[in-house]
């Protein structure tokens, strides 16, 4: 089966200070963050795999750079969080499961490579760095038996990270896709994740990739740090 992907590139990214929405920045190689991220897929899946991307704002803009995806638009894009852009995509997705990223995460391709054999296995999980746990980002705790236990910005006593890139299994989407219309509408799809593990006994593996390069885009100095690596 063709994977399916998911890219989420709904928001307006105003902390970065740019015109154009955070995805079509622009990385010293010379791609954008969002053509790093379609090369990423490719180079792990192949030309095959179904890449849809959610927009919302200046949604021609993405759309003109990248007319050869699948679109879903959120048009409550400036009231709604990542919860809800990703419970629109995976309505619209197949019967598989979903690899879904945030549009802002420049990326070492050797992450997706490491993910191919939970995604061949059908083993939901969410990557993680356990490098560093800052307060302002969406922290983890696990189980004895080492699955996700919590997932969110509020975490106390943390192990890492979450990066921002993530699978749902295909029996695991339904219960996911629940758990995500219940949430508020500015709540992160990690508290769907979360609810589902609560109430539907979803196992979320954490993937640990701190040893390679993942940075959230959310300010200039992220910027200047992923620049580093690409």
């Amino acid at each position: 089966m063709t994977l399916q992907t998911v890219i989420l590139a709904a928001g307006m990214g105003s902390r970065l200070g740019r015109s154009l929405p955070k995805p079509l920045t622009e990385l010293s190689d010379g791609r954008s963050i969002m053509q790093q991220q379609h090369d990423n897929i490719r180079a792990a899946f192949g030309t095959d795999a179904r890449i849809i991307t959610v927009v919302g704002y200046k949604a021609e803009t993405i759309v003109e750079a990248f007319p050869q995806v699948d679109y879903v638009y959120n048009d409550r894009y400036d009231q709604t969080n990542t919860s809800k852009s990703l419970l629109r995509a995976l309505t619209k997705s197949g019967k598989g499961g979903v690899l879904w990223m945030n549009g802002d995460v420049v990326f070492d391709p050797m992450v997706l490579g490491r993910a191919i054999e939970l995604i061949e296995r059908e083993q939901s999980f969410v990557t993680v760095n356990t490098s560093k746990v800052s307060d302002e980002e969406v922290k983890y705790t696990v189980t004895a038996d080492g699955f996700i236990r919590r997932l969110s910005k509020t975490v106390k006593g943390g192990m890492g990270e979450a990066v921002g890139i993530n699978y749902i299994s295909r029996a695991d989407k339904k219960a996911f896709i629940r758990q995500l219309s219940r949430v508020d509408d500015q709540d992160y799809f990690e508290r769907g994740l979360e609810l589902a593990i609560e109430h539907d006994a979803v196992l979320l593996h954490p993937l640990d990739i701190s040893d390679l390069y993942a940075v959230e885009v959310d300010f200039a100095e992220d910027l200047e740090r992923a620049n580093r690596f690409v």
